[in-house]
């Protein structure tokens, strides 16, 4: 097979004036080497097509691939992660993960978790801050805890994320609906540990590759998976796999209700954090995972024996079942 693969390289954004904040969920070249790579050694031939504005080009100027593997995030919009799967859609060319549907919902976590509650799954209260006018009354009992709706890899989110007064709220909410120019997410704070569960497969097919707790070195600024802690998580964060049984369950069973209720496809990540009681409930669910051989689903799959190649064989052999003989 023929594999296209798209991506947004954080390298091109930079050079056109994005921030390195803008571009902190974007690719580097060592995470499309180590793809290219391990996608050649299991046999595929492959084409560096890149990101959307090369994706339109190369379809309008007639190339077609058996499969794209897609990591594009994107760059402005509700919409961002799921106009490469959508253009792919309307040219009827298979590509990894998940559809335009499954990506619109996971991206505004405000949506998602409307959509999680409705499956019955435990999930913080919580309440979008669309302009000041909402903060007169939020409803919810501190603290709290603030983020940006629809943003990834930490951004927005740092030490003062977590709020216990109306002025705090006011102010912090405030700064972040000028900075980001999209609804504030304000759910009630979860104070247990945080955990991520990693998936490989879609539907019926769905497994989970393992459940691994986040935790904090004592350099970090504070307890909140931030920008700045994800941006620097060699000195920041530990990762250790959770060895209670009772809690693995728990949290495998939620997410596999969470990824085939929102619909996700070949591999992803649920994010958990317990509450009071020592119980998990969900924060966000990622379909479309890092992959830099360092980064979480990765390494929970390196955690219980699987190697990037293997990790990889497994995502195209999910997505392979979709393609019309």
């Amino acid at each position: 097979m023929h594999i296209g693969l798209t991506y947004d390289l954080k390298t091109d954004y930079l050079r056109e004036g994005y921030s390195e904040e803008d571009a902190a969920e974007f690719d580097s070249e060592d995470t499309i080497d180590s793809i290219t790579s391990a996608l050649q050694n299991l046999g595929f031939t492959t084409e560096r097509i890149g990101n959307f504005h090369n994706l339109i080009t190369c379809l309008a100027g007639g190339r077609r691939w058996d499969m794209v593997f897609n990591i594009c995030e994107g760059v402005r919009g509700m919409g961002r992660e799921c106009l490469v799967p959508a253009l792919l859609d309307q040219y009827q060319i298979p590509y990894t993960f998940s559809d335009p549907l499954a990506l619109c919902i996971t991206l505004n976590k405000g949506i998602a978790k409307r959509v999680i509650r409705d499956l019955g799954v435990p999930t913080p209260d919580f309440t979008l801050i669309e302009g000041e006018n909402d903060l007169t009354d939020v409803g919810l009992g501190y603290p709290l805890f603030v983020k940006p709706v629809a943003e990834g890899s930490g951004k927005g989110i740092d030490e003062n994320s977590i709020v216990t007064n109306n002025q705090d709220l006011k102010a912090i909410c405030s700064a972040l609906l000028k900075k980001y120019r999209q609804p504030v997410l304000v759910e009630e704070y979860l104070p247990g540990s945080e955990f991520t569960v990693g998936i490989i497969g879609t539907g019926k097919d769905s497994l989970v590759l393992g459940v691994m707790e986040i935790m904090f070195t004592r350099c970090a600024q504070s307890e909140v998976y931030s920008y700045l802690h994800k941006k620097h998580y060699q000195r920041f964060v530990q990762h250790r796999l959770v060895s209670d049984d009772v809690l693995v369950k728990k949290c495998a069973d939620m997410s596999l209700k969470v990824w085939n209720g929102i619909g996700g496809r070949d591999a992803g990540r649920v994010d958990i954090r317990l509450d009071r009681y020592g119980e998990p409930c969900f924060l966000e669910l990622n379909p479309l995972a890092g992959l830099n051989p360092d980064s979480d689903l990765p390494m929970l799959a390196r955690f219980n024996g699987i190697t990037y190649q293997n990790l990889l064989k497994m995502i195209m052999e999910s997505a392979m079942k979709r393609v019309v003989k």
